[in-house]
């Protein structure tokens, strides 16, 4: 499939007054086309951070926790299963802890199974916790909650009482909770909206904190330092695929921040080192895509209270051997998913995939927690919204779950509400949102609904939402592309919604190697818009690449300071070509 190339458009004026500002010109263009307006819009020190007061009954929740604490109420945590509720169940426990250590808090975690009990606080959820031999008194949701009428019925019912910490929309109905803090819930003016739960516990706790100081625990000297949290707030926000909006970044920032001067977790510390990275040279990219995963699998493959237990400890040795436990299972979760892959595309050999507008698949030997992590790689592929789906059970009942991914323009979540309107029971349950849904459908279903969803999709898209498109920022000029460059870029925080940058340029293409059979290394030597070589040659390289370049060549690439023999090389790594033919 062709790639179109668009290039991002931007504000000369806010370019021209960040760089008169003091910001590199390269990174005036690139911050003024994700929308960076003034140069006090790029402090990300934490006293920018949105005030906690702005966010809805977040005091209130403070007071009310305030409170248990004192009476010494008994405390429980429930997670969510995906790195957002590991590392939000870490913040919490810590932050709560340290705030409560002086009357001796009462508290716990309970992570529940995703393959048994299903996600958020279920009724059956509420059951289990209740039966334990020190039954809780009050239950705190970390990553969910907004959506568990039923679970905090059932709560009330055993005389629990439940405060809702989540970041999700809701539906019609709220839960009846004690508090519920979430700013996307009604009537809340938070501006952010994008905080992943981690992000809403540690600002919870940060209310708490200055409820504390109010009451007189704590002075401004005495009280426990919440910034020690921030790589796990970091690394939460990062891996939830949260936007990058200003006050986002500033929690990742200082989180990065931290890793980097070697003041982290020990959990985190020993996930770096079980994925041989270098915490020194931390970035947001390490937290997507390096620590992220690793968290995951434990998740998707069995209970995510291993990965908890990694970010809680305190003894480096006992992170450590957690941490090479996940990332064994990180292993063994990529070669299942290798396999389903490799099953899907072996069955998508005979379709043309340009004359249908989704890929939906199912097979019976396909694990329940890859499915997500399939959908988006074939969803990359083919550029296609995608539903993949494995055997699972609901209430003694064989059932299809699948969870899918989506692409720029099509709103997976009210394209499933479409199908479930047009075809009632056909949908046993979904929920989602634009870019990422889950649903579970009869296990006899399946050719019926893909049928129904395609339907809908194609009556939903256009031929220009099908186009793969691939924003860049435009030529750069051959002088800014050294090592300092790289490492610039490398120290800024990119992300969902303030996407990494890429340039595009001419290049003559001097030679181009093979390696491993898989890799294409290249030499280059950017031309002119005179259509003369500039005199600087440069090293790229294109990942999983086995064909040649023309030469000339089009290409759409990334900066990187490539460090070799301890000497900064600027590296090109390409990711696209503009290829017409």
């Amino acid at each position: 499939m062709t790639i179109q190339f668009k290039e991002r458009q931007y504000s000369e004026k806010s370019a021209a007054w960040l760089e008169q500002s003091g910001t590199h010109p390269v990174l005036a263009k690139l911050f003024a086309a994700r929308g960076v307006e003034k140069p006090e819009e790029l402090l990300l020190e934490l006293k920018n951070l949105i005030p906690p007061a702005q966010l809805k009954n977040c005091e209130s929740a403070a007071k009310y926790l305030a409170d248990a604490i004192e009476a010494g109420k008994k405390l429980l945590i429930v997670a969510d299963y995906d790195c957002d509720g590991a590392t939000a169940c870490a913040v919490g426990l810590k932050g709560l802890k340290a705030l409560g250590a002086p009357w001796n808090i009462n508290i716990d975690y309970f992570v529940p199974n995703r393959f048994t009990l299903g996600y958020g606080l279920t009724p059956e959820v509420v059951d289990l916790v209740a039966s334990l031999s020190e039954k809780p008194d009050i239950l705190i949701t970390v990553d969910n909650g907004i959506a568990s009428v039923a679970g905090v019925e059932r709560a009330q019912q055993l005389g629990i009482e439940v405060l809702v910490t989540d970041h999700h929309l809701p539906a019609d109905q709220l839960p009846k909770a004690a508090w519920i803090v979430n700013p996307n819930q009604p009537d809340c003016t938070f501006p952010s909206k994008a905080l992943a739960g981690v992000g809403v516990m540690f600002y919870l706790l940060i209310a708490l904190r200055a409820e504390f100081r109010a009451r007189g625990a704590f002075s401004a000297e005495t009280q426990p330092r919440l910034e020690n949290l921030l790589d796990l707030v970091a690394l939460g926000t990062v891996a939830d695929v949260a936007s990058l909006d200003r006050n986002n970044r500033i929690l990742v920032a200082n989180g990065i921040k931290r890793i980097k001067s070697g003041q982290m977790q020990a959990g985190i510390r020993a996930l770096y080192i079980a994925a041989g990275k270098d915490p020194n040279r931390a970035s947001s990219f390490d937290l997507g895509f390096t620590l992220g995963p690793r968290l995951n699998a434990a998740g998707r493959l069995a209970d995510m209270s291993l990965g908890i237990q990694c970010l809680l400890s305190d003894s480096p040795e006992d992170a450590l051997r957690l941490a090479h436990e996940l990332d064994r299972m990180n292993r063994e979760r990529r070669t299942i998913e290798a396999g389903m892959q490799e099953t899907a595309l072996a069955s998508l050999v005979d379709i043309q995939v340009g004359d249908q507008a989704t890929l939906c698949m199912a097979n019976e030997t396909w694990h329940q927690g890859v499915i997500g992590i399939v959908a988006s790689r074939l969803k990359e592929k083919f550029h296609r919204p995608t539903l993949i789906f494995a055997p699972g059970e609901e209430s003694g009942q064989a059932v299809l779950k699948g969870s899918g991914r989506s692409i720029q323009g099509f709103h997976l979540r009210d394209a499933l509400d479409l199908v479930s309107k047009k075809h009632p029971n056909l949908i046993l349950k979904f929920g989602g949102h634009a870019m990422a849904a889950g649903l579970t459908i009869e296990e006899d279903s399946f050719e019926e609904f893909k049928a129904c969803f395609e339907e809908v999709a194609q009556s939903l898209m256009t031929p220009e939402v099908l186009q793969r498109q691939l924003a860049h920022d435009g030529r750069l000029d051959p002088e800014f592309i050294d090592p300092e460059l790289g490492t610039i870029l490398a120290n800024e925080v990119w992300g969902q919604g303030f996407p990494a940058p890429v340039f595009v340029g001419e290049f003559e293409v001097l030679t181009q190697t093979l390696i491993q059979e898989k890799h294409l290394r290249v030499q280059l030597k950017a031309i002119n818009s005179n259509g003369s070589s500039h005199p600087k040659a440069f090293n790229g390289i294109w990942f999983s690449r086995n064909a040649t370049l023309p030469n000339p060549a089009k290409l759409a690439y990334r900066v990187v300071t490539d460090h070799y023999q301890g000497v900064a090389r600027a590296q090109l790594h390409i990711e696209a070509l503009d290829d017409p033919l």
